[in-house]
């Protein structure tokens, strides 16, 4: 791909083309594929949130702790995300990336409609192990499809907006949590699995339409570079080798994780804890799933708005400018709302600032990471960036429900019969002292790491792809 400008670039006599100016029925085509299959995969996700209390609570009978299961289902589908995200990764530069988003959205399709057999804790974690390695699995082949065949000048347009179809896929979720329920029965079946089985539908849908996606022809010709072996004997396909030790791809790479690791722990280890949040707030459980339904499209709506306004700030003011507004956002939320949502009523600017702060970000990885690598190592790198910080935010996102026990006061006492913290800080502004609220508080800070590494991190805007 030649190089290009971030913004419209202009036409004769000065004006400026918008992005989708231009472009070709095959770029279109890869450009819906990729939405797509981007957009069941958050759907996929954006239900197992929406019906993890109520599976635990199904699941792990009356003597357990919805809370604390759930907590290790999310870790097993975190970790599952990773796992696949790293693999599907160097897969992708291997196999190619048309081959590998059909391979990640399979499986994410079929563990999907396992979920909803589950008979206990245990296989349904598992299957959310293996449904998580193939949504992380989509993530990397669809960004490099996206930024290796589209124009540079409409590039972090296009990926941006991938972005928004994420959060459009968890406003899916949402609308369909409000017909089937995930605490009420449907004809006979519990709701949550009913969830899980709606959720396999469109995915597989689209697998027919993938077939006749073709390979990037950039990554082609790579390919056929070294098949007639014009380039380095070091230079492979998904090397790891060169990854971690070229300098110049280890330090993009380490700058890469340390930004997923803030975005990745603070919506995984926070931002998607708002159900719980509001369960907390609602105290008629019969109004509880609306609210819900309710938060979490609130939530992904105006994340949906502010991921696709967050890449025309990218293309505009630069990379690490914005990515330091947006992570100085997610600090400011995570305190707003965790610490003073005490009515059903504020969900309907809470919701939206929480779903602002701490998942806009991810429109910036979806532009950003791809430019960091060279096409033989990009699918490779992308899925490291992404997935890696996900084994980190595992053990975060168990961390909150651990460090929610750890802030408990005293059983014995009047605030630990409460349930309630120790600390008296939220509520001398008026807040509530629960526990659950001060640790994701705690978690926030997270953000800061992302702050701190933007000191190193290199500036692309109107760079074109590596190569060399």
């Amino acid at each position: 791909m030649q190089a290009g400008s971030d913004v419209p670039a202009p036409a004769e006599g000065g004006e400026k083309i918008a992005w989708y100016r231009g472009l070709t029925g095959h770029h279109w085509f890869v450009l819906i594929v990729c939405w797509l299959g981007w957009l069941f995969d958050t759907m996929d996700q954006q239900l197992f949130i929406l019906s993890r209390k109520p599976a635990m609570e199904s699941l792990v009978g009356k003597d357990g702790d919805p809370v604390y299961f759930g907590s290790l289902a999310t870790m097993f589908l975190v970790l599952g995300w990773a796992t696949g995200g790293i693999i599907f990764g160097i897969l992708g530069d291997r196999w190619g990336r048309a081959k590998t988003l059909i391979m990640a959205v399979l499986s994410y399709s079929v563990f999907t409609g396992l979920s909803a057999i589950s008979m206990t804790w245990v296989d349904f974690s598992i299957y959310r192990f293996l449904t998580g390695m193939g949504v992380g699995g989509a993530f990397a082949a669809a960004v490099s499809m996206v930024a290796e065949t589209l124009p540079a000048r409409s590039r972090p347009y296009a990926l941006g907006f991938l972005q928004v179809l994420a959060a459009t896929g968890n406003m899916t979720a949402a609308c369909v949590s409000f017909v089937v329920k995930p605490s009420a029965p449907i004809l006979g079946l519990p709701g949550w699995r009913a969830l899980f089985l709606v959720g396999i539908l469109p995915a597989l849908g689209v697998l027919i339409v993938m077939r006749k996606l073709k390979e990037p022809e950039s990554w082609l010709k790579a390919k056929e570079a070294r098949a007639r072996g014009e380039v380095q004997a070091t230079q492979k396909m998904g090397s790891l080798k060169e990854l971690f030790g070229d300098p110049r791809w280890r330090k993009n790479l380490i700058v890469g994780l340390v930004l997923g690791l803030a975005g990745v722990v603070g919506l995984w280890g926070i931002g998607f804890y708002l159900p719980e949040l509001v369960r907390e707030v609602v105290k008629d459980r019969s109004k509880a799933d609306w609210y819900v339904s309710m938060a979490q499209l609130l939530f992904n709506g105006a994340a949906a708005v502010g991921t696709y306004l967050f890449a025309m700030l990218v293309g505009r003011i630069g990379r690490r400018p914005a990515f330091a507004l947006i992570f100085t956002l997610a600090l400011v939320s995570v305190f707003v709302v965790f610490g003073f949502m005490t009515k059903p009523g504020q969900i309907w600017w809470m919701a939206p600032l929480l779903g602002l702060g701490t998942l806009t970000v991810f429109g910036g990885y979806s532009i950003y990471f791809p430019e960091l690598f060279p096409t033989r190592l990009r699918a490779t790198g992308v899925g490291f960036c992404y997935n890696t910080a996900r084994y980190i935010a595992a053990p975060g996102s168990f961390a909150l429900g651990w460090l929610t026990r750890m802030l408990l006061a005293d059983p014995k006492t009047p605030r630990g019969a409460q349930k309630l913290a120790d600390f008296t800080f939220l509520s001398s502004m008026g807040g509530v002292d629960s526990p659950f609220r001060y640790a994701a508080i705690f978690v926030s800070a997270v953000f800061v790491f992302g702050l701190v590494i933007l000191i190193f991190a290199p500036e692309t805007k109107g760079k074109p792809l590596p190569e060399d």
